[in-house]
Formats: structure tokens, sequence, C-alpha cells
């Protein structure tokens, strides 16, 4: 049974939550999707119940620090703890050009040599195409060039059970170019910075992102089964639930889910 785990809700300038990463579950197989900003992604993969050492595939979606420097603490933990002897197997980390490029090259100059020297031996840099599929964790998925006009960010489609799909549309709104690759979709994962009706004290449009009546419409139009709502703002974090589940209830009539940090859904 496929399950998702939120280890993060919130936007990079959040305090009260962790940033915007998750994993996903198949029967044990895991992958994250991004880290966060900093260490504190192991003490969330913790808290939600997991061992890090379980974890041996790794997507990023781009290189903001809000989603990449957790990555770093994954790399120097995995390579420490396989030349310890402690972490067995190989592990995968899969991104598009620019962050292969950008982890090596942090590796080289953050990691000790004996850790660094484990990149492409036992840590593998997965450089993935816009377009391209792999399986992971036993299914498909589909790499995407979101076509960011701040950072070179991907997201991805992925098959699972009886032909459903899930869409991870990154950290900005879905393109409408790339509309085609979500419609239908029985999840999609899409960002909503703030309610719609705090848009002038939050100022999403200036950091291209949107509101919650923005992803609403998206995905009713879509006609997306289940829409959960990611990468948002921390100010109304204890009613965040009732307020993003009421506006989006105006424009979207499928099942909305806003997790909180260490939520997890069966998809």
């Amino acid at each position: 049974m496929m399950k998702l785990t939120m280890l993060g809700t919130g936007n990079a300038l959040v305090t009260e939550c962790y940033n915007t990463c998750f994993i996903l579950d198949d029967g044990g197989q895991l992958l994250l999707v991004d880290g966060g900003g900093g260490n504190g992604v192991l003490h969330q993969i913790r808290a939600a119940g997991y061992d890090w050492k379980q974890i041996h595939h790794i997507f990023v979606t781009h290189k903001h620090i809000d989603h990449i420097l957790g990555i770093i603490w994954m790399m120097r933990m995995i390579c420490q703890y396989t030349n310890q002897g402690t972490y067995h197997g190989d592990a995968y980390i899969y991104s598009h050009k620019e962050i292969i490029d950008l982890l090596r090259d942090m590796a080289g100059k953050l990691l000790q040599k004996k850790e660094a020297a484990l990149i492409d031996q036992k840590l593998h840099l997965v450089e993935v195409q816009d377009g391209e599929s792999l399986e992971i964790i036993g299914h498909p998925f589909t790499f995407f060039d979101i076509l960011s006009t701040k950072a070179k960010q991907f997201g991805f489609v992925m098959g699972y059970g009886e032909g459903k799909k899930l869409t991870c549309c990154g950290d900005e709104p879905l393109n409408p170019a790339l509309e085609s690759l979500a419609q239908g979709s029985d999840w999609m994962l899409h960002e909503a910075f703030c309610l719609h009706g705090q848009a002038d004290v939050f100022h999403p449009y200036e950091k291209h992102h949107s509101t919650v009546k923005d992803a609403c419409e998206s995905a009713e139009r879509l006609g997306i089964k289940n829409l959960l709502l990611y990468h948002t703002e921390d100010k109304n974090l204890a009613n965040r639930k009732a307020l993003y589940g009421q506006e989006g209830a105006q424009s979207y009539h499928g099942e909305l889910w806003i997790p909180d940090d260490l939520e997890t859904l069966t998809l």
C-alpha cells in the first residue's frame, strides 16, 4: 500500500514547521523527495517513524536552500555510515544536471575526503532529463521541467496501483503548458503559499507562487481526484486546515488535503 508522509509542509521562511519535503513509501521501499533546509530532516525522518538508513532513493526538485541543504546532510550520513559498515547497499540521488553538478561540487568541498570518495561508488548521483522515465521503488517515474522562471526545477509523475497516477508539481504553480501531464491525476501535490484572501499580506505572486484558490481552481479544471497543498506560510498554522479548506471548497470539489508536518496519507 503506497503511503505519503509529509516531513515538512512549510515554505522557505517558516519557523513553526519544517520546510516542504516528504517520503513515498511502498511497503518499506522509500523515496525521499527534497530535504528541507538542514539537518532537521534527520529529526523529521525519525519523528515520522522511519530510519534514515532505510532510505536508498532521493529526488531533489531544485537548488533553493529550503530544499537542498538537507540533502547534503543525507549525503554525509550515507557516506559516513557506509564507511562504518552500518549503512548497507547503494544509494541514489536523482535530479537534473544543475543539481547533480551542485551536489557533486558541495560534496567535494564540504565532506571529508573518505566520505566524498564514495560518490559514484556507493552513492550515485543520477542525472535525469526532461521527459525521462525511470523505475524507482518499483514504480514508473516520469520527470518534467516545470518551466520555472526562478531556478531550474523538475517535478514528476508517478504511476502506481491499477493505472493510478500522482503528479508532483514542485513548488511553483503548474504551468499551463504542462497541464496535460497532470490531467486526471488521482493525486496532485501543489504549492499554496497562502490564502487568496491574504495575498496582500504574503505577496505570493511576487515570489512566483500561488494561493489556495489558484491551486484549487487548477485542480478543478484538470479533474484531480485528490489535491494536496503544501509549501505554505506558517502564520495561520494552528488554523491552516480549516482556513485553507474553507477557501479551497469554494472552487474545488474533489478531496482536499492540507497535511501537517509528519502526517501520513494513504494514496
